[in-house]
């Protein structure tokens, strides 16, 4: 019974995860690039690549646009970011640096399944098209 009431906030809940998690991620793009007193990445590196990825494709899943594939591209991305770069540090992640990958995975693997949520640019397009 309680779960019916709170199951309609749901769309809500997940625009607000999408847009907060988004905002976070893009803010890790922009590090590599010298913002936030973060180390400059410079092509070709392949941080240098990652930085535009988080901060193209996190900008498209905080407007919620093309968010989908922009959030299953991404939770592939910080999977094997976890995998590459993390995991050799020790199997715990709080231990090896990887909390942040290993959230912002699955967090966008939620997005990636449920949809933008609420507040969303596709929401918009979308009905546009049904119209």
């Amino acid at each position: 019974m309680l779960s019916s009431k709170f199951s309609r906030f749901q769309p809500y809940a997940i625009g607000l995860l999408r847009i907060f998690a988004a905002f976070g991620f893009v803010q890790h793009g922009l590090q590599k690039f010298g913002l936030f007193d973060g180390k400059i990445r410079e092509f070709p590196q392949l941080l240098w690549f990652a930085g535009v990825n988080e901060t193209i494709f996190g900008l498209l899943i905080l407007l919620g646009l093309f968010t989908r594939p922009a959030a299953f591209l991404m939770a592939g991305q910080m999977a094997i970011a976890y995998f590459r770069s993390h995991l050799p540090g020790g199997f715990w992640p709080i231990k090896n640096g990887g909390e942040f990958a290993m959230l912002y995975c699955f967090i966008f693997l939620v997005i990636a399944s449920s949809g933008p949520g609420k507040f969303s640019l596709d929401g918009l397009r979308l009905r546009r098209t049904k119209d």
